[in-house]
């Protein structure tokens, strides 16, 4: 399936194909080496994006790979995918940098201190707080960071590298 056709573009096309039950498999083969129609081709369920500089041989080989259940990717789109993907993946410290940024300060503080596995009334004597407010805190920032309990505030601060 082309991305551009007359009527309907391909990626609508597509879309409708894969949504019905027992639809057929989709590649597109285009001209329009553009990523926002790669990445919204695989994200309907198309099993192949091919450009029309692909070579007849590369073509019967792919309709034989989809037809086997697997998905073919023209080189140059591949290589461009998989290069977004290494570099705009976040590592998994800056994932929970980006988590813990959502705490104030107090809560950045009370969280080090937990990762460091202090008990409650421990924190309390080294920030100069009173264990209740100490206990508000931890239940504050483990609802906000949609976390169950200690132990996994204490595994995301050691994630982002912060203990």
């Amino acid at each position: 399936m082309d991305v551009r056709m007359p009527g309907m573009d391909g990626l609508t096309a597509a879309g409708r194909l894969l949504g019905a039950a027992g639809g057929p498999k989709v590649v597109m083969l285009t001209t329009f080496d553009l990523d926002e129609y790669v990445h919204e081709a695989l994200r309907l369920g198309a099993v192949g994006f091919l450009l029309k500089d692909t070579q007849p041989r590369e073509l019967i080989a792919a309709v034989r790979t989809v037809a086997e259940g697997n998905a073919m990717l023209s080189p140059a789109v591949l290589k461009r995918l998989l290069g977004s993907f290494v570099h705009k993946a976040p590592s998994r410290a800056e994932v929970a940098r980006e988590r813990l940024a959502t705490l104030t300060a107090r809560e950045e503080d009370v969280v080090r201190a937990l990762a460091r596995g202090l008990s409650n009334a421990e924190i309390g004597r080294e920030l100069k707080l009173s264990e209740p407010t100490v206990k508000a805190h931890v239940s504050r920032l483990l609802a906000k960071l949609g976390l169950a309990n200690r132990v996994q505030a204490a595994i995301l601060v050691h994630d982002a590298d912060l203990a």
